[in-house]
């Protein structure tokens, strides 16, 4: 808890110079970029179409709200209702808890393989993460996390039924946060073969439920399962599967730092790289499921043409931080902390401009 809570001091003290300086308001820092997409669903609910503008054959799509998950807008209207606030305030205080319960079940997470030292250094890598300032904004980081990270809690203990139910939650808070079904499957798969423990298939069964939920949903609101799929190829994620490690790399060669979303994303594919190097060189030493989460995740960042392997997607990939937790030693933990920090905070001043994308 200190160092969550240390790092949304650093947080909230560069957003509010920040805020002094460009005569804007503190609490519009806090809700921008994908938060006003959440606060709109959480007080509106969801669009039942695509909108399009322009005259016939020229008609483009717009952004809707269809491309994002309902976990976060649930949580968001029921803070509302609970407290009276405002849902720009509700949603910031939501955001506020759910980085604490993150760090919580993180640190539970590792604990349970390792110790509590271990557990401490890996909550504090991933609170000052270069993208850490979207614990701070109106995102679902905080939700996939707490949830990812007790599911893997749970499957560490053989409580099949609790893991299913939470990575059902943590399926309906982004999609990359359905990485961990993924994780269910093999947890049961090695559970049933070498432990002849069959039960651990209900996991598997369960864990997929919150995204048919979902998609049920939209099926009956907005008249097509593909909905979510529409939403994103319309306003985001358009161009060919697996072309956004290779066009960020491109951009970044040829416009260098000019472009600072593609140096940031190429820099955090080097990062990961290395980290992936040193990972299986002691991939005895880290449990299997940490292993399937963090490579689910970095394959769905690897898929997308515009995601890639950003800061964003790596803080997703939690079990990144606990695994370098094990792997980076001791006498280099504070130095790579200190620049991870350092990072952080430029990325936060950067994500007040359109520099940055968080």
């Amino acid at each position: 808890m200190g160092w969550y809570l240390s790092s949304r001091l650093v947080i909230f003290a560069t957003l509010a110079a920040l805020a002094r300086m460009t005569h804007r308001s503190l609490q519009s820092l806090f809700s921008t970029w994908d938060s006003r997409w959440y606060l709109d669903i959480a007080q509106h609910g969801y669009a039942t179409h695509i909108p399009h503008v322009g005259p016939h054959l020229l008609t483009v799509t717009r952004q809707t709200d269809l491309g994002f998950f309902p976990l976060l807008p649930v949580v968001i209207r029921i803070v509302h209702a609970l407290t009276g606030l405002s849902f720009v305030a509700s949603g910031i205080a939501a955001t506020f808890l759910t980085g604490l319960s993150a760090s919580l079940a993180l640190w539970f997470m590792v604990k349970e393989r390792l110790d509590g030292e271990a557990a401490t250094r890996a909550v504090a890598l991933m609170v000052f993460s270069p993208a850490a300032v979207v614990l701070s904004l109106v995102y679902s980081e905080g939700l996939t996390i707490t949830f990812g990270a007790l599911t893997l809690w749970a499957l560490s203990r053989h409580r099949w039924h609790l893991a299913g139910g939470l990575a059902a939650l943590a399926s309906l808070s982004d999609p990359v946060s359905s990485a961990i079904i993924i994780v269910c499957v093999v947890a049961a798969y090695r559970a049933s073969r070498y432990e002849r423990d069959y039960q651990a298939w209900w996991a598997a069964l369960i864990a997929p439920s919150g995204l048919v939920l979902f998609f049920s949903y939209l099926w009956v609101h907005a008249h097509t399962p593909f909905a979510w799929f529409d939403a994103q190829r319309a306003g985001w994620q358009s161009g060919p599967l697996g072309t956004g490690v290779f066009y960020s790399m491109f951009r970044f060669v040829t416009s260098g730092f000019s472009d600072v979303n593609s140096a940031v994303k190429s820099l955090s594919t080097l990062v990961v790289v290395m980290l992936a190097v040193e990972w299986w060189r002691r991939r005895r030493a880290i449990p299997a499921d940490w292993t399937t989460q963090a490579a689910a995740t970095v394959l769905f960042g690897a898929l997308s043409p515009i995601v890639s392997l950003s800061p964003r997607l790596v803080l997703r990939g939690f079990a990144l931080f606990a695994g370098s937790a094990e792997l980076i030693p001791r006498r280099y933990f504070e130095r790579v902390l200190m620049v991870s920090a350092l990072v952080m905070v430029l990325l936060t001043m950067l994500s007040t401009t359109l520099a940055w994308t968080p």
